[in-house]
This record gives structure tokens, C-alpha cells and sequence, in this order.
């Protein structure tokens, strides 16, 4: 858990549904969703290489699949990057 607060962050209560929305239901996750959000919007913002990702979030390559994941479009041609960014 991060001790230091970004301007990227954006609050667990905020984003929470959309995360708990789009998480397949198949084993116990073994990494915080909300930190690897946090490393995205992070990367996003300060527009760093991935693996120049800060060790405070979680490894570098746990984040850039949930990325792919998360941006992928669905039937409506949004991805839930873009959904949860918009509201």
C-alpha cells in the first residue's frame, strides 16, 4: 500500500464498480485493483515508460495487462478506462 498520494488518484469509493464490474470471478486476486487503477493513471498523467513505473505501485507488467484489459472496447465501443475516466 502507497503511503504517498498522486494528482492522478482518483478514490477507491469512485472507482470501485467499475473495477468490481469488469473483474472475471476465477481465482483470489493476489494484487490491490485499485493500486494497479492508481499506476495507470499515474502512467497516464506523467507519461513515464512502463517499466519506469515507481516500485510503490504494483510490478510493471501486472499493470500493463490490466491496461490492455481495461481498454479494450466493448459492443458499445467504449472501454472501461474510458468509462470510468468520464464519470
Amino acid at each position: 500500500m502507497r503511503k504517498k498520494k498522486y494528482p492522478s488518484d482518483i478514490s477507491r469509493e469512485q472507482i470501485r464498480p467499475f473495477l468490481e464490474g469488469a473483474r472475471k470471478r476465477t481465482k483470489p486476486r493476489t494484487v490491490d485493483l485499485y493500486e494497479v487503477w492508481s499506476a495507470v493513471l499515474y502512467l497516464l498523467k506523467s507519461g513515464c515508460q512502463w517499466r519506469m513505473l515507481l516500485r510503490e505501485f504494483p510490478k510493471w507488467r501486472t499493470v500493463h495487462s490490466y491496461f490492455a484489459k481495461w481498454s479494450e472496447q466493448d459492443e458499445e465501443g467504449m472501454s472501461l478506462l474510458e468509462r470510468a475516466l468520464k464519470n
